[in-house]
Order: C-alpha cells, then structure tokens, then sequence
C-alpha cells in the first residue's frame, strides 16, 4: 500500500463545502484531546495514538515509509 500525501480526511454522511474543512475538524478535534494535559500527559497521548493508527493501518510497508517521509527535516 502506497502512503497517501493528498489531503484525504472525510466523515461519512457528512457533506463538506470546502475541501479544507474535515481537516480542520481533525485538528480542532487532536487539539481539544490535549487540551489541560500536562506535557507528559501529552506526550503519552500523542505515542498512545500513534500506536493505535499504526495497527489500524498495518502494513509494516506504508508504515516504513511514513516513518521516513515524517523523519525528514526532523
């Protein structure tokens, strides 16, 4: 499975009328998640999450090269 870059968040049943908008409401959504934690708290989330969504996706292939895209930079 080949890693997806292009925008690619949508909520089923739910119409948008900007293609921006269902990511927005994905980081409205990743910020009041943290919202009042401490940074350790905060950190545990963002791993426990991380976590979740690599098993969801699974393939060991897309993972790698998520891992790499997401390391460049860094």
């Amino acid at each position: 499975m080949a890693l997806n870059l292009n925008p690619n968040f949508s909520e089923a049943g739910k119409r948008y009328f900007n293609a921006y908008t269902p990511a927005d409401d994905f980081y409205e959504m990743l910020i009041n998640t943290h919202r009042d934690l401490s940074d350790e708290q905060s950190e545990l989330l963002n791993a426990r999450l991380i976590l979740l969504l690599a098993n969801h996706v699974g393939d060991i292939g897309t993972l790698r090269e998520a891992l790499n895209i997401a390391r460049e930079g860094v």
